[in-house]
């Protein structure tokens, strides 16, 4: 991560090893009060709160992780620049699981003690691995992961609106646009697990609105040619593609869709796309491409985007990705629930539990849809933007419509909603 002063400042910071303590003692498990009256445990001292990062610097989502991760050390600096919260700076502590649950399994225990919470969690099969553990140890975490089947845990606070959501939305949209007709046969290709199972919930719902026959396609996330599939679907007349899947395998379908002359049009969900394909074999081919997510792509034309994208450009010299505005967003949030969680005077991890159920909403300065937390079991939101691959716009995509949320995403009815 040592890229640029910032990025290496930020780093350094986040590599410290930050022992969790009371303003009494120096111990990890401990909790106690500060002068003020502020209650701290874990993962908070006298002048810092760390916050953990688990992500995907060298798996299939790492471009996604790098840019979610410099969002999240722009926010902190920021957030840190304006005073941080209860008197306190923000650190990161950050280490990689490269997208593997084993990995991330074996890294918790070594980063749980220090932190109060995780702005950024990043991965499904993650997510899912450390959901028992986050309940056991009250650990509030942000995933870079939008399944629904998670809200059934209360510490996992998802900033923007579910995979199976995103699809609803993103199939009315196409459907408003004359590309799709009540009737037609689609075809979903879906990662097995979590990330995948979810967008084709969204799928099987809309399908069952609107009379739409899905040919469901199940591959793994180390899939890399899926042309074979692809001409398994023009055999069968499929009117359009879903897709839940990687960037490689968006590049492939895409690929294929055109050599093969099926031409649909393909939807994806937020984590399908990387700026990376628009100098891959596969760039001719995304004119078909639709993605749909809560965040804004990086060249949004929105005063907060275009701030967020200037300070990225002064720090960082990677091609920037849509993950740098939601992971930016991701702090907004946790700076709400912060500072609302210090007018409780209780920095603990109860404490940010409380003032998380206590938040109502969160300005993001449109970074992210609007979001309400106060609801058990219910996405924050289930307004999406939709976008389209542009080589011309920094980031790679550019707006077709401006938030949205479709009629039957407002019908839908999550899986663990109260």
């Amino acid at each position: 991560m040592k890229r640029a002063p910032l990025a290496a400042s930020l780093t350094m910071a986040a590599l410290l090893a930050v022992t969790a303590c009371s303003t009494k003692a120096n111990d990890s498990g401990s909790s106690g009060s500060d002068n003020s009256g502020v209650k701290t445990d874990k993962g908070v001292t006298s002048s810092d709160i760390t916050l953990g990062v688990m992500t995907d610097k060298t798996g299939v989502f790492k471009n996604l992780g790098l840019g979610v991760t410099q969002g999240n050390e722009l926010w902190a600096k920021d957030f840190n620049d304006a005073g941080g919260a209860c008197g306190r700076k923000v650190k990161l502590e950050t280490v990689d699981h490269g997208y593997k649950a084993d990995a991330a399994k074996t890294l918790y225990p070594q980063i749980e003690p220090k932190v109060l919470g995780f702005v950024q969690l990043l991965g499904s099969p993650v997510v899912a691995a450390l959901k028992q553990n986050l309940k056991s140890d009250k650990l509030t975490a942000a995933p870079a992961s939008w399944s629904s089947e998670l809200l059934d845990n209360p510490y996992v606070m998802i900033v923007g609106t579910t995979y199976d959501v995103e699809i609803i939305d993103g199939l009315s949209y196409l459907q408003e646009q004359g590309q799709l007709k009540d009737g037609d046969q689609i075809a979903h290709i879906y990662i097995d697990g979590e990330y995948g199972a979810n967008g084709l919930r969204g799928s099987r719902f809309y399908a069952e609105k609107h009379g739409l026959k899905v040919k469901e396609v199940k591959i793994t996330s180390t899939d890399a040619d899926l042309s074979n599939i692809v001409t398994g679907l023009k055999g069968d007349g499929v009117k359009l593609i879903v897709l839940t899947t990687t960037p490689t395998q968006t590049g492939s379908t895409l690929a294929s869709n055109k050599a093969l002359g099926l031409n649909v049009p393909v939807l994806g969900n937020n984590p399908t796309f990387d700026p990376a394909l628009l100098k891959s074999p596969a760039a001719s081919a995304l004119d078909k491409l639709t993605v749909v997510a809560s965040s804004v792509p990086f060249s949004a034309d929105l005063p907060k985007a275009k701030e967020v994208a200037t300070k990225y450009k002064a720090a960082y010299k990677e091609t920037p990705n849509g993950g740098t505005p939601y992971g930016y967003a991701v702090g907004e949030v946790w700076g709400t629930v912060l500072k609302k969680a210090c007018e409780n005077k209780d920095l603990t991890r109860d404490g940010i539990q409380a003032a998380l159920k206590q938040t109502t909403s969160a300005d993001t300065g449109n970074l992210v849809a609007p979001l309400d937390f106060s609801k058990p079991g219910a996405p924050a939101t289930r307004q999406v933007y939709a976008a389209a691959p542009d080589a011309t716009a920094e980031g790679g995509l550019r707006y077709v419509k401006q938030l949205f949320a479709a009629p039957e995403a407002g019908a839908y009815v999550a899986p663990h909603q109260k």
